[in-house]
């Protein structure tokens, strides 16, 4: 009888395996629409460095086109003209992302550990206060006037780091990563063993939740490194200036010699002739997205799955 059921289960599996088989011509259509979509994803991006090294006279006489008549690297020339500015803006930029997304992670990972427990006793209680920044808004006003006048974060680096650091979607993604990845059983061990709760965090619960850890780190190294808005708010030192602030900056002059040319003379015109206007904006976004394209690739393998994982409803 316990035969005729171990074989009756193999082939229930053997049937299931079947079921998801997929035949080889069956793969090869659709490795070949994968394919495709891949190449329709990084096809624009090819389109844009190609213009960015497009003469501005070809893209006048011609427009855009992937085999360009003439190549320049007039746009790149005219970004870093001040060359001290850009570097030192790359800088601030660099330490911001750097310092933000350690920060970030600190806090939004202790944060999200707490929440995931059951001993916790306030659990309900800072459950709703990460909710009600995503259901109601602060307002513009109120947060400048704390960020400037109480805590003193006017030509502070800190004002491009602390405003964005903690983020209420980022504490449930991971606070259900942990819920679904860190079985009880362990840090039950570690208590038992006399492992205090900082060294149960630290040395067991993150190196089992790396996914999650680096899916939520992409998500705030992406947030400081496009993050301009602050800058505009609450940094007026051109020393502190981060890199996306500084692009907005130079496209804005570039518009104020286009829309007044004609008024500032000959000077004013011969200006607007030499200037790459279309391929500087194209250059702009090469400069501000190759990082993060040569970043992805180390955040890859853990990405998916800590999506996936922390983004489980209970």
């Amino acid at each position: 009888m316990f035969k005729f059921k171990e074989l009756k289960k193999e082939k229930e599996l053997n049937i299931n395996n079947k079921c998801f088989q997929i035949s080889k011509r069956s793969n090869a259509v659709i490795n070949l629409i994968l394919a495709i979509l891949a190449a329709l994803s990084i096809i624009p991006f090819i389109f844009v460095v190609i213009i960015s090294l497009t003469a501005e006279s070809a893209l006048n006489k011609n427009g855009y086109s992937f085999v360009p008549e003439q190549w320049s690297f007039g746009a790149y020339k005219y970004l870093f003209e001040s060359t001290d500015q850009v570097i030192r803006s790359c800088g601030v930029t660099i330490l911001v992302t750097i310092l933000g997304t350690i920060i970030g992670l600190i806090l939004i990972s202790t944060y999200a550990y707490a929440l995931s427990r059951k001993t916790f006793a306030y659990k309900k209680f800072f459950t709703m206060v990460i909710f009600i920044p995503m259901l109601f808004s602060g307002g513009l006003v109120s947060s400048y006037l704390v960020n400037t006048q109480f805590l003193g974060l006017k030509n502070s680096i800190w004002g491009l780091i602390l405003p964005i650091c903690m983020n209420s979607f980022y504490i449930i993604i991971l606070r259900t990563f942990f819920k679904t990845s860190v079985p009880d059983a362990i840090i039950e061990s570690a208590k038992i063993d006399g492992a205090s709760e900082l060294r149960t965090f630290f040395q067991i619960v993150l190196p089992i939740s790396l996914p999650g850890i680096a899916t939520i780190g992409l998500f705030l190294t992406l947030g400081y490194w496009n993050d301009w808005f602050n800058a505009m708010l609450y940094i007026d030192k051109d020393s502190l200036l981060p890199l996306q602030y500084l692009l907005i900056r130079i496209e804005s002059s570039m518009e104020f010699l286009v829309n007044n040319a004609t008024k500032l003379g000959v000077a004013g015109v011969e200006a607007f002739r030499n200037l790459p206007k279309e391929s500087a904006k194209m250059a702009m976004v090469v400069i501000t997205t190759v990082p993060i394209v040569f970043a992805y690739p180390f955040f890859q393998k853990y990405f998916v799955n800590g999506l996936t994982i922390g983004a489980v409803k209970e």
